[in-house]
């Protein structure tokens, strides 16, 4: 795929995922197996989470304006990914009530990580941004 191919992509799915970051909380209610921690006991853990990715959502939804500009967000954003997956795989598999989040949140994550990684692969920063 060419770099123009690619930035059009990153660009795209950026503002996807971003405003799947900012749906959190839908998700969870709509299912919650897949979604939620802890059975929906310990809410504050799911606010936690929800405005860390809400947070992170908006800034993937700005960076989609210049993706170039933007690497060091989207890199962090796919190794942070495949480590929060690693984790909750990891308890998904130890704890039998947590079994739903491998075809939910996990997975989901490890898309990201693929998706993101994939576009920005071989993807430099603009001359501004290098020279800044």
């Amino acid at each position: 795929m060419d770099t123009d191919t690619k930035i059009r992509y990153l660009k795209l799915s950026l503002a996807t995922f971003g405003g799947i970051f900012l749906l959190i909380y839908p998700l969870g209610v709509v299912w919650p197996a897949g979604w939620v921690w802890h059975g929906g006991d310990g809410y504050y853990y799911l606010h936690m989470i929800i405005g860390v990715y809400a947070v992170l959502g908006i800034y993937l939804i700005r960076a989609a304006a210049n993706p170039l500009e933007n690497l060091s967000l989207i890199w962090f954003t796919v190794w942070s990914s495949v480590a929060h997956a690693v984790v909750m795989g990891f308890y998904g598999i130890k704890d039998g009530n947590e079994t739903g989040h491998l075809i939910g949140d996990v997975p989901a994550l490890f898309v990201v990580a693929i998706v993101f990684g994939y576009l920005a692969s071989g993807l430099e920063p603009s001359r501004k941004t290098a020279a800044a």
